[in-house]
């Protein structure tokens, strides 16, 4: 079987590129041969092909439009079985919506927003380009499938383009637990002293760059005045969210660690996860706080929640209610109900390994092939 997968770039930070790396891994250990099509690809080597597309560009429309066009030439040519692509061209037959509905992203981004924002927002060359691309993505009649990263994402595409089902199987992330499992926490106490942070307090954990869409405001602001907060992740607007945990008094329980190659270190140094986000397609952040013991709490436009049960491994609550994240977040001050949701968040992270990803992958491609 000969499979082309197309990811522009390499962000060592970012969960899709992170789900690719490892679909490489697995793919590989099936015995597919496996081509990835790229711009600058900068992550583990391995036995697949790489094949790179780099046309000259400036601005990230004209970024986008030239690698699309260079990387369905390379498809046209390319002899292969099946095409999956991770990008919005529609030279695939399987898309992967890691990144969900960028229109459904700003109906969300406009909620925001004042009356001539949401207009610049509308007329934005970038956005015009990306809902045109994903039309024509979602309408192409080459496209077979689309992998949905979680039931909110497949009612996305379904009320947006009306795939039938069939079209729209569900494959959930999947994480190595050699790599990600409760063993993160002999460090604890090592790693609280580095940063300061008292032994006995309760901690709470955010992971994710794009502060704004993942909510990291919610968190400061409804922040336990007994708990603290690390915030791993990068956005250029760090200092506006440093002046905001400084007028809400908790700046000297909150600690800004940018963006980091291995936060494992940081699950094993919490109590609980937090990851309030306006729009989440999964988070490849929330299945790895909880295979490393930590509850979660996030919202109903997280694709992750699916994977938590109410009170039991983790809490959900509407992103507009802040009320709810304040009690949420109290319950998990609590360390011994915060123990108590982390071991099942735990025991739910086991299902969802890499081989499982693997498996429901090379299914679909085989089923496609048959």
């Amino acid at each position: 079987m000969k499979i082309a997968i197309i990811r522009q770039r390499y962000n060592p930070f970012g969960g899709a590129e992170r789900f690719v790396e490892r679909a490489l891994a697995g793919l590989e250990r099936s015995d597919i041969d496996v081509t990835l099509i790229t711009r600058r690809w900068n992550g583990p080597a391995g036995s697949f092909h790489r094949l790179v597309c780099d046309p000259f560009f400036i601005g990230r429309t004209w970024r986008d439009t030239g690698f699309a066009r260079a990387a369905c030439a390379v498809v046209r040519d390319g002899g292969f079985d099946l095409v999956q692509s991770h990008e919005k061209v529609a030279c695939c037959d399987i898309y992967r919506a890691g990144d969900g509905l960028h229109r459904a992203w700003l109906e969300r981004r406009a909620r925001l927003l004042g009356g001539v924002a949401r207009s610049a927002l509308a007329l934005s060359p970038f956005n015009r380009y990306t809902l045109r691309a994903e039309s024509e993505l979602f309408t192409s009649p080459r496209l077979r499938a689309v992998i949905c990263i979680s039931q909110m994402v497949k009612r996305e595409i379904q009320e947006h383009f009306g795939l039938d089902d069939a079209r729209l199987p569900i494959v959930y992330n999947g994480i190595d637990p050699q790599v990600y499992n409760p063993g993160v926490r002999a460090r604890r106490q090592e790693v609280r002293q580095s940063l300061g942070v008292p032994e006995d307090v309760p901690l709470f954990l955010f992971v994710g760059s794009g502060y704004e869409r993942k909510g990291l405001d919610r968190a400061l602001a409804a922040l336990p005045a007994s708990a603290w907060l690390l915030v791993v992740g990068k956005d250029k607007h760090e200092k506006r969210y440093r002046a905001l945990a400084e007028r809400l008094g908790n700046l000297a329980r909150v600690r800004f660690l940018g963006a980091q190659p291995d936060v494992r270190a940081f699950y094993g140094a919490a109590d609980a996860f937090v990851f309030p986000t306006r729009y989440e397609p999964f988070g490849n952040v929330i299945l790895e706080a909880m295979a490393c013991g930590l509850p979660v709490v996030t919202t109903t436009d997280c694709g992750g929640a699916d994977l938590i049960e109410q009170g039991v491994s983790g809490y959900v609550h509407d992103g507009e209610d802040r009320d709810a994240l304040v009690g949420h977040l109290g319950a998990l001050c609590d360390p011994a109900r915060a123990g108590r949701l982390g071991e099942a968040a735990a025991r739910v992270a086991v299902g969802y390994d890499l081989e499982v990803m693997t498996r429901r992958m090379v299914g679909l491609y085989q089923g496609l092939l048959a």
